[in-house]
């Protein structure tokens, strides 16, 4: 009977440690910026960067990573698009000076990420 137990134990942390290093495994994505450019306000100088999100529904925070090192955070809101994009994009507002990014897309996905809040969430959501 104890053995039967500890067996069952075993099976239920296994399973759940899959589940979650398979949903880790779907918060992350890359970032080209081929010249210097804004992420919520904080300068990014031009390189390839791999972003990272966490949260709960539609609204998240993004780490914009180089290496292991975070180069600065953002609020962001996942959107659904209509269809995937063949390859990665990078949305910039170019209005004020120094391009921003307002919005990261990902080849086969049909999600993207609104950088910076609601206020630029109602920009992405006009792609669908």
């Amino acid at each position: 009977m104890k053995w039967n137990h500890v067996a069952k134990s075993v099976v239920l942390a296994l399973a759940v440690l899959v589940a979650t290093s398979a949903f880790a495994g779907t918060n992350k994505g890359s970032l080209h910026l081929s010249a210097a450019a804004q992420v919520n306000g904080q300068a990014v100088p031009a390189g390839d960067y791999q972003l990272r999100w966490e949260g709960t529904g539609s609204n998240v925070e993004v780490s914009v990573m180089q290496g292991k090192k975070v180069v600065t955070k953002s609020p962001a809101k996942v959107v659904e698009l209509k269809d995937a994009f063949n390859r990665d994009a990078t949305v910039m507002d170019k209005s004020a000076g120094t391009p921003a990014v307002t919005e990261v897309r990902f080849a086969g996905k049909k999600y993207a990420l609104a950088i910076g809040g609601a206020e630029k969430a109602a920009m992405g959501e006009s792609t669908k």
